[in-house]
């Protein structure tokens, strides 16, 4: 496919995959005590609320145009931790719950690729388009799940490991919040992040893929 034609079938799985895993953030902050998300009219999956200029735009285009694997970011959804009525505990839910919405998204995209395969098979060639958007939405959502799940700040991961740990030890990991990036940066510039990444999505994508017989 060309740059137009990958641009064409990945907008509108990255866009979902980023606004629903903010929207669920901010759900799960609500559920747990905390509106601020509610009352800035984050909770919603208009993703011009949660557009992030670089990590929405600027970065997927030029990995489209780069030929690299497409991923992004939106804006991070607001949440004040002295709401939640269990403070780390929740705080580890909330930020678990864009993961799990990743995942949820990553099948949804299976079924369309489902569908996409019925419709080409019934002889529509719109099928394809569908086919080829559902593979792009299940590696996109797949690969947001995994690289947010590292347990590098201020990576979701960090949030959820953080409850687990003795307040010393959960200290330290959240004083590595302002060298995260460079942290991601680096692994990407070793290859380390790829080892690290790539053999768990393989693996959940085989699985989705076997679950819906594509």
């Amino acid at each position: 496919m060309n740059t137009l034609q990958i641009l064409s079938v990945a907008v509108l799985p990255l866009l979902f995959a980023i606004t629903v895993h903010e929207v669920a953030h901010g759900w799960a902050a609500n559920r747990l005590g905390d509106p601020t998300a509610r009352m800035l009219g984050r909770l919603t999956l208009n993703p011009i609320k949660h557009i992030d200029p670089l990590g929405t735009v600027i970065l997927p285009l030029a990995m489209v145009l780069m030929g690299g694997v497409i991923f992004g970011w939106a804006k991070p959804v607001p949440v004040t931790v002295e709401n939640l009525r269990r403070r780390d505990k929740d705080m580890a839910l909330v930020a678990l719950a864009g993961p799990m919405a990743n995942l949820a998204m990553a099948l949804f995209w299976a079924l369309m690729m489902k569908v996409g395969l019925e419709v080409l098979q019934g002889g529509l060639e719109m099928g394809r388009a569908l086919l080829a958007m559902g593979q792009v939405g299940v590696t996109i959502n797949l690969l947001l799940m995994v690289l947010n799940l590292l347990p590098i700040p201020p990576l979701d991961g960090s949030r959820i490991l953080s409850a687990f740990l003795p307040g010393p030890l959960a200290y330290k990991l959240s004083r590595l919040e302002p060298y995260g990036l460079f942290i991601v940066l680096a692994l990407v510039l070793t290859g380390l992040l790829g080892q690290i990444i790539v053999p768990p999505i393989d693996f959940i994508e085989t699985q989705i893929y076997f679950l819906f017989s594509l």
